[in-house]
């Protein structure tokens, strides 16, 4: 770090050092979690983390940052996913252009969302930000009914052999694993219905979703947070294709998506 009067900055140029240190390369497609408290005092903030990621990737890589929207309603929900009809003309629409990240996975997110260049998918709860080389193609034609499938950024990510970066983040916190979900043979999925206003040709259309649940375990035997299992028990069996180091201040995780998605299907289905 460096160190100004009492206060420790992290630079970006040291965070591309550490990024390249842990195994981050030029043309890479990597989706990132990552917890700045964790990462410690940033000059520029979160900036200057996105921007070293970029800059390791080049110009033929890709960021991409799980979102999700910033949405409050949903324990107004009835038993079948209806919005209460005096709430409705006070919520706010999903726009992917101008829409919050959800608060819940930190200011990251959010940095990312907004910075230049970058491109959001349609589905509000499964939504993820893309930057860099063909973003458009990850984040197009995203279903807005289970948003975690095989049309999801999360399965071309898988594609194109992209890696989980965890900066700091809780391994419960791993995205890809919703779309191990949508692929796992498991009997009878939690399924949860939820109404969405989408903002579309200027206009407000309310229309209700399905996905597997991601809020509750997707299937009863498993427990809540259960996640964190099946990340600590792949790195446990699997620490040949795993790289742990630090980003500025915090633990970092660097694993291949295709491995842990194939791991955690079959931990599922076992």
């Amino acid at each position: 770090m460096v160190k100004v009067g009492e206060d420790n900055y992290w630079t970006q140029s040291m965070l591309v050092q550490q990024l390249q240190r842990i195994g981050i390369k030029q043309g890479d497609v990597v989706m990132a979690h990552v917890a700045m408290r964790s990462v410690g005092n940033c000059l520029n903030g979160a900036d200057a983390l996105i921007h070293a990621i970029l800059t390791v990737l080049g110009v033929e890589g890709v960021l991409l940052c799980y979102t999700n929207w910033e949405q409050n309603y949903e324990d107004s929900l009835d038993v079948n996913g209806y919005v209460p009809s005096e709430l409705k003309s006070e919520i706010m629409p999903y726009d992917r252009s101008f829409s919050r990240a959800s608060k819940d996975h930190g200011v990251f997110a959010e940095c990312v969302r907004t910075t230049k260049g970058a491109i959001r998918s349609q589905n509000p709860g499964a939504s993820v930000v893309a930057i860099g080389n063909n973003a458009e193609y990850f984040v197009e034609n995203h279903s807005l009914d289970y948003g975690y499938g095989n049309d999801s950024p999360f399965a071309k990510l898988v594609e194109r052999q992209g890696k989980i970066l965890m900066i700091g983040a809780p391994y419960q916190t791993m995205s890809l694993l919703h779309h191990a979900e949508h692929l796992a043979n498991i009997p009878n999925k939690r399924i949860r219905k939820m109404e969405v206003p989408l903002l579309q040709n200027n206009q407000v259309e309310w229309v209700m979703l399905k996905e597997f649940d991601t809020v509750d375990p997707v299937c009863e035997r498993f427990h809540q947070g259960y996640f964190k299992d099946i990340v600590e028990h792949f790195c446990h069996e699997h620490s040949e294709v795993i790289i742990e180091g630090t980003i500025g201040s915090a633990n970092t995780l660097l694993v291949p998506a295709k491995e842990i998605l194939d791991y955690a299907v079959h931990w599922m289905e076992k």
